[in-house]
């Protein structure tokens, strides 16, 4: 059945700013840890020295379960840091208090999902065997989305914005395939950005939702309305698989612009999605009107992020759009692809996927001239849960190697097609389960744990 393929995202992931060591972390905030069981972190024994075990406990409200987060990413107790015992990475590796170094053991970052992440294992903080016993150990595993690593910290303000809000937002359609309420998803995983597809042509220049569906005052506009009231946020994206696109529809590169911008103006958006894929991706003519009209959009409102969303091969996406998009001055804030519906079954997606990334941040450096951290800062992936359109499975495990790769080299987004397709099959419409065994909302767990 043709249906709507796709990825945009922009990014949502609140979390720490890392910076310079200080004596005392500065715009911090302090209180208590909280995790599974609703018990707290806790230094064993409110002992200071070098070493002291880091656990679970009943909160006490005691000196030991009392944590300072900083901007500096420290997180700090009786005057010591949170530190991976050793620098280990590897799963398993405890935890313990320690004399504060300015190491990259003793940094953390808290996900919009509610994990504490250690960027440099790329892993989360975690109660072993998930025991909620008081007195287990806490440890750094890889990250799964489960109840043993999800905490509630306290925030610190720093008065900054995060440079990438909305990283992980997956896609939301309401076309068809049940819908969820984006409300469950929030509160099951702390995900509350979502990538909402799509917007398409009447036939003519006029922006609709799915081709048909009127801007405002209808389900989609609630849709924002609820996502934003949770205090997330949407990125529209234009295009797609299947439908008439405003990028064939609009004759001019001006008239396109203008179509973005009545979206944009709807809704007060911060950022966007041009999701470009089948005869719209194949044109030449379609390709500069495109480049040329988000020229236009960006240079009427600063500060909108501008994503592009392409297919791709094992190997890496053609690389027409972006060669022509860096000829013609064109920056955007990430170039996605999606890499599934490869062909052929019992491939390993994960590692094909971060494949294919490879093969981006290569066109990237060799269109824009970048080097490899500038690259991978301004990509994403954007993957399809469960099984794709030409029986690929795509696993739980295949989206914790792409969160490991999104850890690993700061990616711009990291989001799947859908949130909609993120329950197990109980036989209803299209789009509206995996295909594979799993609970409700096990692909998203992944992904929230990203932090940008």
């Amino acid at each position: 059945m043709p249906r709507p393929l796709s990825a945009v995202v922009s990014l949502a992931a609140l979390s720490l700013a890392t910076g310079l060591l200080t004596a005392s972390p500065a715009q911090a905030a302090t209180g208590t840890i909280t995790g599974l069981a609703g018990k707290c972190l806790d230094v064993a024994g409110a002992n200071s020295a070098d070493g002291t075990a880091v656990q679970l406990y009943d909160c006490n409200g005691t000196a030991a379960q009392q944590w300072t987060v900083g901007s500096d990413g420290t997180v700090r107790a009786l005057g010591k840091c949170l530190d991976v015992t050793g620098s280990s990475t590897a799963d398993g590796a405890t935890v313990q208090l320690w004399s504060c170094t300015g190491g990259a053991n003793q940094k953390w970052k808290v996900s919009s999902g509610n994990d504490i992440v250690n960027p440099q294992a790329g892993k989360c903080l975690d109660v072993t065997g998930n025991n909620s016993a008081n007195g287990t150990r806490i440890q750094i595993w890889s990250c799964g989305g489960g109840a043993n690593q999800k905490w509630t910290a306290p925030a610190p303000d720093d008065g900054t914005t995060p440079s990438a809000p909305m990283a992980v937002a997956p896609y939301l359609y309401n076309g068809w395939g049940s819908p969820p309420n984006p409300t469950t998803v929030t509160n099951a995983t702390g995900v509350k950005y979502f990538t909402l597809a799509f917007v398409l042509s009447n036939g003519y220049c006029n922006p609709q939702w799915d081709g048909g569906r009127a801007l405002t005052g209808g389900v989609d506009q609630q849709t924002i309305n609820t996502v934003r009231a949770n205090g997330g946020d949407v990125v529209p994206s234009f295009g797609g698989w299947s439908g008439n696109k405003l990028e064939s529809s609009c004759s001019t590169a001006s008239e396109l612009a203008a179509a973005y911008q009545r979206v944009i103006s709807a809704y007060g958006l911060k950022a966007i999605d041009i999701d470009l894929e089948a005869d719209a991706y194949n044109s030449p003519t379609v390709q500069q009107r495109t480049v040329d009209a988000l020229k236009t959009v960006k240079a009427n409102n600063p500060g909108l992020k501008v994503y592009v969303t392409i297919g791709t091969g094992q190997s890496g996406p053609d690389t027409s759009l972006i060669n022509r998009a860096a000829a013609s001055g064109l920056t955007v804030d990430a170039w996605t692809i999606m890499p599934f519906n490869f062909g052929g079954a019992g491939q390993n997606m994960g590692n094909l996927s971060t494949r294919a990334a490879e093969g981006l941040k290569n066109a990237l450096k060799n269109a824009y001239g970048y080097g490899d951290d500038q690259a991978y800062r301004l990509m994403g992936i954007s993957s399809m849960n469960g099984i794709t359109d030409q029986n690929e499975t795509v696993t739980v495990n295949d989206f914790r190697t792409m969160l490991a790769y999104a850890q690993q080299h700061h990616l711009a987004r990291l989001t799947f097609w859908s949130v909609n397709r993120d329950r197990p099959c109980t036989g209803g419409p299209a789009d509206s389960c995996s295909g594979v065994g799993q609970s409700n909302w096990d692909y998203t767990r992944v992904f929230a744990a990203y932090t940008g």
